[in-house]
């Protein structure tokens, strides 16, 4: 038996999902002894370049990258891909690890690494040295990796591998990424066509790069001194903000229908054609749907009923072949209760429409930004969900996620794959994001909106007591809608019934010192459906300060909503929130006996076309009563108005340390 066979078993037997630390350890572990050898010529070449100006902090340098895809006249595909890096700190020994994917579709043909060492001779791998891994993210999945361990990947050494492949894609397309998190000195992409065959490329993030060489049958772009991109808080996907191209090739002035779809209407059909036979109703669930829909007087209770019903269908993601696109027949998701999105939609709507409710469904993207409309492509999706057709008159004022479109009319959209977020809601991933409808007339590619502030709210309560000492004890409530219910419940049911108070008491602890939660409870934790409502109760010590006949106490008790995310180092990327919001904070505090207010912080209004803040302090006789109201009301802020949230947020923190100055009147 060989090594990888007995290190896939192991895997399979660890916890899942193991942690890339222990995976790159075991591959270390497993991987042979390296043969001393000599580098190839184009590793050779650029192992003495330099990449100038390179941030202290860089790990690695890629020295050089290389893809060259060869079209042949019936559709298959051979790439070769280079690839070398100079190691500059230790923490750039990850670059030495290589992993190169493989499927029944696609075939590892040749693959070599190497090392150039500051001192010393050269090692090399070939790809009999390799691990061979599954899909560690696939309950059960062809896609499989083989890996390398390159030697001695150390500071000042050079790593470099090659590796070429072949396959016959689902779609004649490539996308050349030039951006990486470590800058990148020179990269090409070549691309060789068969004659008579034509091309056209979309660049994305990045101006657009002209061929630097083009013949009848070779194209070869160049891009030099690409800098890395290095993370920011609140920054969005790496790959939205990637440099990156999409190239499409097709055979001139002939159908590309044997080929692959080429815009989006195509790619619609394309998909619609591939899932048809797979939304065939078995006796069995016909005689579900009935049981379901028996007591619905309405469209609405009918689709409600069978969408939660495919939302609690197991999550497990089979894929095998075109079965990473292609549903599995619905009689066998509903046989067996398990599937993955495509298959939870497939049910979904083989289900619908028993009760005459037709429905598409829709290829989707979990990350913003990396659709484009202008590059029309399938495999710039990774999500599959439901477009349901509403009729003619249907009321949908309850109903959140319905948008209009001039070609298919009026569609509620549902993810029957998100377990947490209620029918007629969005996930908060999938608004401001794009779909594509596969309709059977032509693809429709539709940006869902973003939902409005006002139905993800956070309402958050407290009564409180203030003591002579600075103590302070009381009770909490935490109402919680749409996205910011849809959120706890996910951190709250995927966590141990006797784990959850501990994270009630992480949240205290970035507030409150010597505190101790002395109660807490959930209302509908489990009713996806309904409002969730969090109940607390704490005491903490030293809350307020003591000074002589004074108490100093901060009435935004707990909470923070202010953020520094633009401050320091000028930002390259925009700040992007995870979805638009309204929290608010209602603190009542009965003060100490004897205890009068002294002084009372102004209070505070800013706002912004993104986002907006209000806060007051009040006093009712022995009381003081703190209101602040936080809206996000976009998701995305740009590099140009940065300064403008940098003022928005130090607004939101003056008011979040201001104090109320308490007097104790000596009776």
């Amino acid at each position: 038996m060989r090594i990888e066979l007995n290190l896939n078993l192991f895997l399979k037997l660890l916890p899942r999902p193991i942690s890339a630390t222990l995976f790159l350890f075991l591959v270390a572990l497993l991987a042979p002894a390296p043969a001393h050898a000599d580098a190839p010529a184009w590793l050779t070449a650029v192992a003495h370049n330099t990449y100038p100006g390179v941030p202290a902090d860089t790990n690695a340098v890629v020295l050089y990258d290389e893809q060259e895809t060869t079209v042949q006249p019936n559709g298959d595909i051979e790439t070769m891909y280079r690839r070398a890096y100079l190691i500059l700190r230790p923490d750039g020994k990850q670059y030495g690890f290589v992993a190169v994917p493989f499927d029944n579709e696609t075939k590892i043909t040749w693959m070599k690494a190497w090392c150039i060492p500051k001192e010393g001779k050269n090692y090399e791998l070939k790809e009999k040295d390799a691990v061979e891994v599954g899909d560690l993210d696939s309950f059960y999945s062809d896609h499989h990796s083989k890996v390398l361990e390159i030697p001695a990947a150390t500071p000042g050494n050079v790593v470099g591998y090659e590796y070429r492949q072949k396959q016959r894609p689902f779609f004649l397309q490539d996308e050349w990424s030039i951006q990486e998190r470590i800058p990148v000195l020179h990269s090409r992409f070549v691309l060789n066509l068969p004659a008579g065959w034509e091309f056209s490329a979309k660049w994305m993030n990045h101006s657009e790069l002209k061929p630097t060489s083009q013949t009848a049958t070779q194209i070869v772009w160049d891009a030099d001194h690409i800098l890395g991109i290095k993370k920011e808080p609140s920054m969005p996907t790496f790959r939205s903000v990637a440099a990156r191209m999409g190239v499409t090739y097709f055979p001139t002035g002939g159908s590309t229908k044997a080929l692959g779809p080429t815009n989006w209407e195509q790619i619609g059909v394309w998909y619609n054609n591939l899932a048809a036979a797979s939304l065939q109703p078995t006796a069995e669930i016909q005689a579900k749907v009935k049981e379901l829909t028996a007591n619905s007087k309405t469209w609405e209770e009918k689709v409600a009923a069978l969408a939660q019903y495919a939302q609690k269908i197991r999550y497990v993601d089979i894929e095998i072949g075109i079965g990473g696109f292609q549903p599995h027949p619905a009689g066998d998701i509903f046989k067996h209760q398990y599937g993955d999105c495509k298959d939870k939609a497939t049910l979904l709507s083989t289900m619908l429409h028993e009760v005459g409710v037709e429905s598409y469904l829709s290829i989707a993207q979990t990350e913003r930004g990396i659709i484009v409309p202008e590059f029309a492509s399938a495999i710039t999706f990774n999500h599959v969900i439901l477009a349901i057709r509403v009729p003619e008159g249907q009321d949908t004022k309850g109903l959140h996620s319905v948008i209009e479109n001039s070609k298919l009319g009026k569609l509620l959209v549902f993810d029957p794959t998100d377990p947490y977020t209620p029918f007629g809601y969005l996930p908060t991933y999938e608004q401001s994001n794009y779909i594509l409808v596969a309709a059977p007339q032509g693809g429709q590619l539709v940006n869902l909106p973003l939902s409005s502030p006002e139905l993800n709210r956070l309402e958050r309560s407290a009564k409180l007591q203030l003591f002579p000492d600075g103590s302070v004890s009381g009770s909490v409530e935490e109402k919680r809608f749409g996205a910011e219910a849809a959120d706890e419940r996910e951190i709250l049911l995927g966590t141990a019934g006797a784990d959850r108070s501990k994270i009630l008491e992480n949240f205290l602890s970035n507030f409150l010192r010597g505190f101790h939660l002395t109660q807490a409870s959930t209302v509908d934790l489990d009713k996806v459906g309904e409002p969730l409502d969090v109940r607390y109760g704490f005491t903490a010590e030293r809350y307020a300060k003591s000074a002589g006949d004074l108490l100093v106490v901060r009435p935004r008790i707990l909470g923070q909503r202010s953020d520094d995310v633009a401050e320091g180092d000028p930002r390259k990327f925009p700040v992007e929130f995870e979805n638009a919001s309204v929290q608010t904070d209602d603190f009542e505090i009965t003060l100490p006996p004897g205890f009068t207010v002294e002084d009372l912080p102004a209070p505070v209004k800013a706002e912004s076309e993104f986002a907006s803040f209000t806060s007051q302090v009040k006093v009712d006789g022995n009381k003081i009563h703190y209101t602040r109201t936080y809206q996000i009301k976009q998701v995305l802020v740009p590099l140009d108005r940065l300064d403008e949230l940098k003022k928005f947020n130090r607004q939101v923190a003056a008011d979040e340390r201001s104090s109320v100055v308490l007097h104790h009147g000596g009776n």
